[in-house]
């Protein structure tokens, strides 16, 4: 090219964020594998908040109603119209890999029937008498979609814990060391029944803030978990002991630099369900949404919040239909995908194929055409994605430039992707300069 040296990144030779060429994984990371591949989780808060509307275990914890009429929701708490199966074929047709359900909130209340000591359970104490968890898990075993349980550390109505709200305690751990002990027998017997009854891919923690590792015994809570599945999957809540990072509601600026990491995030304003709250995103930013995620190499855990009786608003049932319809029209660029292009080879998001061999481009909006700067190899073909008889031209230059036309392309409603296929895998050329292509138009 111009009898000039270039340097080439092979996408994937280097540890870095822009690899394509498939790392070799040590045993510790071989675990992780279908988590990484996964993309897409739905993330599920019910419990007894729904009754009311209000938030999950806060609204008592910060004084807002006070713990015994949020406890008294338990007599409202039904579900009578509970169908699992419904739950897992809408979750599954979403495109999610992968389900998380709260077994139990900072509130203490479990979903299923746990016989540890002075355990307030939706079986026994509320007005459903049944236990929801169990039918849920094995709905999803069944579907084949992987099994993750939520757990909170913090159990503020239990009496064994130390905080009860923000204002009250009911001891301080060094004058009452026993008593601390007995909480930890407690919640580390309901995270043996989880283990042992359900046999989780993934263990979701929170609330870890409360307490030192030392105090949570973190280590010894991780051995357990490990003694009924050594390859348990475990988030970052249980003081730096995970797998994964766990960014909260909002997409991150840059990259996560963690290898795994996932992004929990509401439809609306509010975890549980709650009836005012009509903030929903439309069904087009949560798509967005995802190949944002995608596109820095993470999952997105996109959070539901049945009502009390069981059933899903309408709303969120509507996002997760239209997440369905995108997720199986673009299969191949979402799912085993690797974090996307340098922002100074490509103005707008991206992924690598798990094949190595395919660069993908994530589209919001109609474009006449898109560039691509810095590829040391050219494109075999340009493509796009679930729409079999779209023609596409492009161009690829001495300095390693494609540019794409899109100007006959049939764009989608939500994110339209453009795959770039190779014949090797694609290289990039390192010595690429801000400005060096500053007669281009990045738009």
């Amino acid at each position: 090219m111009k009898n000039r040296l270039i340097k080439a990144i092979f996408l994937g030779l280097i540890a870095s964020s822009y690899t394509i060429n498939a790392q070799t994984e040590s045993p510790d990371n071989s675990k992780m594998e279908w988590f990484k591949n996964a993309k897409l989780g739905i993330f599920i808060h019910w419990g007894i908040y729904s009754v009311d509307g209000i938030s999950e275990s806060w609204s008592f914890f910060n004084n807002y109603i006070n713990h015994e009429n949020y406890m008294k929701q338990l007599n409202g708490f039904s579900a009578s119209r509970y169908h699992p199966d419904e739950w897992t074929e809408l979750i599954k047709k979403s495109g999610a890999q992968y389900a998380v359900i709260t077994t139990k909130h900072h509130d203490g209340v479990s979903l299923w029937n746990s016989k540890a000591e002075k355990a307030v359970t939706i079986p026994t104490h509320s007005l459903a008498k049944k236990d929801v968890l169990t039918p849920f898990v094995s709905s999803l075993k069944n579907s084949g979609l992987k099994t993750g349980l939520y757990f909170s550390l913090p159990d503020w109505s239990h009496p064994y814990y130390d905080i009860h709200t923000r204002t009250k305690k009911r001891y301080e751990i060094k004058n009452d060391p026993k008593r601390w002990e007995q909480f930890i027998h407690y919640y580390q017997t309901q995270l043996s029944e989880l283990s042992s009854q359900y046999h989780p891919d993934l263990l979701w923690f929170d609330g870890d803030w409360e307490h030192s590792s030392t105090e949570w015994k973190a280590p010894q809570t991780l051995d357990i978990l490990k003694k009924y599945n050594p390859g348990i999957i475990i988030n970052s809540r249980l003081n730096n002991h995970g797998d994964y990072d766990t960014p909260e509601q909002g997409i991150p600026v840059l990259s996560p630099q963690s290898q795994y990491w996932e992004l929990c995030y509401t439809m609306n304003d509010s975890w549980g369900y709650q009836p005012d709250d009509h903030h929903y995103k439309t069904p087009n930013m949560i798509v967005r949404t995802l190949a944002d995620v995608i596109s820095m190499g993470g999952n997105l855990l996109l959070d539901i919040g049945p009502k009390p009786d069981g059933t899903l608003p309408e709303q969120q049932i509507e996002i997760l239909k239209n997440l369905g319809r995108w997720t199986s029209k673009n299969k191949e660029a979402i799912y085993g995908t690797t974090r996307g292009l340098p922002f100074e080879n490509f103005k707008g998001k991206s992924s690598v194929a798990g094949t190595k061999k395919s660069i993908f481009l994530y589209l919001e909006e109609a474009k006449d055409f898109v560039k691509v700067y810095g590829l040391a190899n050219k494109p075999d073909a340009v493509k796009i994605v679930g729409e079999r008889d779209a023609k596409v031209n492009f161009s690829f230059s001495n300095e390693g430039t494609v540019i794409i036309d899109l100007s006959k392309v049939s764009f989608d409603q939500d994110v339209t992707i453009v795959e770039l296929v190779f014949k090797n895998p694609p290289a990039l050329m390192e010595n690429l300069k801000k400005g060096s292509t500053s007669s281009h138009d990045y738009s």
